[in-house]
């Protein structure tokens, strides 16, 4: 019996010792234990993320003078119409970037007031509808540019932070995380390939920052899926890494120059692709060449099937409008293609995309 207590006893001890030093351990070296390290625990604030940025995005009021229709009575009425939107600091010069929608209506009056209170009109520098970007510039000196992450380097489930001037509010933040990269919408913008967010975007918020935990630009605020539809919680933001692609052309040509093959190409489907004997799931169809156009020159006609464009696999007409406008108007692509049954090549003389063509249009 006295043996069986003093076993017990040294159990009891082993217990007591072993749960202090597990506490020690915890209280002193939190990253020993799994799951409590530091690197596994996000911060508690994003308050140095957002002062380190939020004075790099400024607040953008637009004016507008809206003509009402009188009656056979009555003279017509004019109203002026205010807008919100938000723009960030890209650099010392002045530069700043927001979205091109912000001006498809052509406003009277542009204000853009920063968050030290100085308030400035800025000239337009250059706007691209296919990317909805607009690059603005002010002459105003001492102005804090935003510190420029890599977009591609952002991963689902990353945590972001959209601020802007939503509803006029100026500098106001929302949180949420990267729920996708990459989105096409059609519907909204051509060659922007959006991150998808649930930070909440509203109006007001279009041209504002999306940053990192870091305070870092990863993205510019640009829509937001109409409640209307019954969504909620998904926003969009254009990628930095396209964001500086698109200044520099502004900046270099007042307007961003990117190639053209003039074609209209289909996805093929796995049956079409089963009966061509394609591998690899590659190939599209030409269901339109254009006349007069560089392709029309190269002898591509409607129905001929692409397989490569410059030795690249072609798996999409995405993928194919893509390689078009990033190659420089006057260089060549060399296509791989099928007619007939018959494997053919030939090459296209790149012209310059003109604006305004159908979101499909290579």
């Amino acid at each position: 019996m006295a043996n069986l207590k003093s076993a017990f006893v040294f159990v009891l001890q082993s217990i007591v010792v072993g749960l202090a030093v597990a506490f020690l351990v915890v209280l002193v070296r939190p990253d020993l234990m799994p799951g409590l390290g530091a690197e596994n625990v996000g911060p508690a604030s994003y308050a140095d993320a957002v002062s380190l940025s939020a004075p790099s995005v400024a607040n953008i009021y637009t004016k507008r003078l809206i003509q009402e229709n009188g009656t056979a009575t009555s003279r017509p009425r004019f109203r002026v119409d205010t807008a919100f939107a938000s723009a960030v600091i890209i650099d010392e010069d002045g530069y700043l970037v927001t979205n091109y929608h912000v001006f498809q209506d052509e406003p009277t009056e542009i204000r853009v007031q920063f968050s030290d209170g100085r308030i400035a009109e800025p000239v337009i520098v250059g706007l691209d509808a296919e990317t909805d970007l607009a690059l603005l510039k002010v002459n105003l000196p001492d102005l804090q540019p935003i510190k420029l992450a890599k977009s591609d380097e952002l991963r689902i489930g990353d945590v972001v932070l959209a601020i802007g001037n939503p509803y006029g509010l100026s500098t106001s933040v929302t949180q949420g995380i990267v729920s996708a990269t990459g989105r096409n919408l059609y519907q909204l913008v051509t060659f922007a390939n959006f991150i998808q967010t649930d930070a909440a975007i509203n109006a007001g918020n279009s041209g504002g920052a999306l940053i990192n935990s870091l305070g870092e630009l990863v993205g510019i605020n640009a829509a937001v899926l109409a409640q209307d539809t019954g969504t909620e919680g998904i926003g969009f933001a254009i990628p930095v890494d396209l964001v500086r692609g698109v200044v520099e052309q502004i900046k270099l040509n007042g307007r961003v120059i990117r190639g053209y093959m003039g074609l209209l190409p289909d996805d093929l489907t796995d049956a079409e692709r089963l009966a061509l004997g394609i591998e690899n799931q590659t190939g599209i169809m030409l269901m339109e060449v254009y006349e007069d156009g560089p392709a029309a020159a190269a002898d591509l006609r409607a129905g001929d099937i692409i397989l490569e464009l410059n030795g690249e696999p072609v798996y999409s007409q995405r993928q194919a409008l893509l390689i078009s406008a990033s190659t420089v108007p006057g260089d060549t692509v060399e296509v791989l293609g099928i007619r007939d049954d018959v494997r053919f090549r030939t090459t296209i003389t790149a012209g310059e995309r003109p604006q305004g063509l159908d979101d499909a249009t290579d």
